[in-house]
């Protein structure tokens, strides 16, 4: 009796788990792991390698205090996109105080990429430097050995120190007449930002980079996409070949266009890119853009949204694009429903791209998988 017991117990842990498994996607819905707890990797993007899928992401606590991070970066694995194995901290914060990923530090939208050349696993995030705000303004560099990690903190930089833009005019070198007594947001302030006024400000320490996301080309090159210039305009930053550091070549993207949550990828030798507003925590209109090279001249193409809710991005913000492993033209874009008050409860949208007349298409659906991602079902 106590045999059958036991085994009846057995079958019905393995019928319970196996029936827990998901097969689809259910937008800003809690999407628990293969532990049954909701997975906490926000702001984060995918890496594919050997048929594994590493989510990496910021991983918050209860509370808004939980918006500065006391624990690091996460992981989670996956062969199947819609079940995720927790594989814990793999970039942690430092106990020394000293440090400039001390607990209470701001680590914001890691992403990794994988250097050939290398052997490495390279993680770039946005870093802010604890009791500072959002003053610092750097992108930060960890290494590892492994996709698992731990990954180890090499750097943070203020990018293209002593770097003009490669296309940057020579009269925009030079500051203009009384910017500093500009009104903010007037038609002559705004004019001074597209000219550089804030470049020119930051020339001599480095640019700002605040949102941010990495882009490997299929030359291996790798760009940073971060929001810059107090988050008016966005910078396209090369990496070096060790993806370690700047190559000082860099482009500048919808200047004074107030772009944040960068996530970009590329379609039939076209890239596009996917960005918000800057309204905090609260949602907003996304915007997406189209170039034939990675240096421009970028094309603004509108919301990409259709239908209900669009206008706020179906309440959530862009963090990555994930172009499907193995399936020809189809991409996810993973974007993040924050929730500042307890920021571990934030759920994640993440949504098919269809494409109309050139342009990216977002809609919204209440479930979803891969078997039914086909240009002809989400139209």
């Amino acid at each position: 009796m106590r045999v059958r017991l036991e085994f009846s117990i057995i079958i019905s842990f393995v019928c319970s788990f196996v029936f827990s498994q998901n097969n689809s996607f259910v937008p800003g819905k809690q999407w628990k792991d293969t532990d049954g707890v909701h997975i906490n990797a926000h702001g984060g993007g995918i890496l594919f390698i050997d048929g594994m899928y590493y989510w990496y992401g910021e991983y918050k606590t209860s509370g808004r205090a939980g918006n500065v991070s006391l624990e690091g970066i996460s992981c989670y694995t996956s062969k199947d996109l819609y079940n995720w194995h927790n594989e814990g901290i793999v970039l942690k914060v430092e106990q020394d105080s000293n440090s400039e990923i001390t607990k209470g530090c701001v680590m914001e939208r890691p992403k990794v990429i994988f250097n050939k050349k290398t052997g490495k696993y390279v993680m770039w995030f946005h870093l802010e430097l604890k009791g500072q705000g959002y003053n610092a303004a750097k992108a930060a560099v960890a290494i590892s050995d492994s996709p698992k990690g731990p990954f180890k903190f090499k750097k943070s930089y203020r990018p293209n120190k002593g770097a003009w833009p490669i296309d940057f005019k020579d009269e925009f070198k030079i500051p203009g007449n009384n910017e500093a007594a500009l009104k903010s947001w007037s038609p002559q302030w705004l004019t001074a930002i597209k000219n550089g006024m804030l470049v020119r400000k930051d020339f001599d320490k480095g640019q700002m980079s605040r949102d941010m996301t990495v882009y490997v080309d299929d030359d291996e090159k790798a760009y940073l996409i971060h929001s810059s210039e107090e988050n008016l305009t966005l910078h396209i930053s090369e990496l070096t070949d060790d993806y370690l550091d700047f190559t000082e070549k860099w482009t500048r993207v919808a200047p004074a266009g107030h772009n944040e949550a960068p996530a970009i990828f590329k379609k039939d030798g076209v890239y596009y890119m996917i960005t918000s507003g800057c309204t905090g925590w609260e949602p907003n209109e996304a915007r997406s853009f189209s170039a034939k090279s990675i240096w421009g001249p970028w094309e603004s193409l509108g919301n990409p949204g259709v239908g209900k809710d669009a206008s706020l991005t179906f309440h959530s913000q862009s963090t990555y694009i994930l172009p499907v492993p193995g399936k020809k033209d189809q991409f996810i874009f993973m974007a993040d429903r924050w929730k500042p008050e307890n920021a571990i409860e934030g759920s994640y949208v993440w949504l098919p791209i269809s494409f109309s007349n050139g342009k990216p298409v977002l809609k919204w659906f209440d479930q979803w998988s891969l078997a039914s991602f086909t240009e002809k079902s989400i139209k």
